[in-house]
């Protein structure tokens, strides 16, 4: 198959996955204030990305909020388990479902785009939880999705490795031998 029938067929296949999620991104219009930034506390950071997940992501909030911690990327690491996300490279945080606990990895800043994406993404992960889910790599996609559409809003790109989200995403199986 020539390598523009891959992409085509690829980007086919993301628009299928999840089409609520992509309005979202193609939705970049320039933040009014920066009220993310004005906001004192953790809480009203919450407060206010939980008020921008209500118009952009298709789960409701939950009746409680996640515990929040920041901890090392030793400690992460530990506890990442089948609940951290596939992407590869440096662990900037991560959801344990059990606990209802979002993991941020210091260092982090709640003044940083990228840093308050990364519990966005998070987040997303705590509204997805009582859902079902083929694997815990399918929630992966759509919080990435709705993480690239809020820095797309303040004019950044997420770094984020689509193959390998798209692929991990799709629930199969890695290590297929033939008997």
């Amino acid at each position: 198959m020539p390598r523009i029938h891959v992409a085509v067929a690829l980007a086919t296949a993301l628009v299928a996955l999840c089409p609520p999620v992509l309005r979202a991104a193609e939705d970049h219009r320039p933040e009014a204030s920066a009220q993310w930034q004005q906001v004192n506390d953790l809480n009203e950071l919450v407060s206010v990305l939980d008020a921008w997940l209500d118009e952009h992501a298709e789960w409701a909030q939950r009746d409680a909020p996640p515990r929040i911690r920041m901890v090392s990327e030793a400690e992460a690491r530990a506890r990442r388990g089948a609940t951290g996300s596939f992407q590869r490279g440096r662990l900037r945080g991560l959801y344990d479902p059990e606990q209802a606990e979002i993991l941020l990895v210091r260092p982090w800043n709640p003044r940083d785009a990228e840093d308050v994406s990364v519990l966005l993404h998070e987040l997303v992960h705590h509204r997805q939880t009582p859902h079902h889910w083929y694997c815990p790599a399918a929630q992966e996609l759509p919080a990435y999705r709705l993480q690239e559409a809020w820095l797309a809003e303040r004019g950044m790109k997420a770094d984020v490795n689509w193959i390998a989200v798209v692929l991990d995403a799709g629930c199969t199986r890695r290590d297929i031998h033939p008997d």
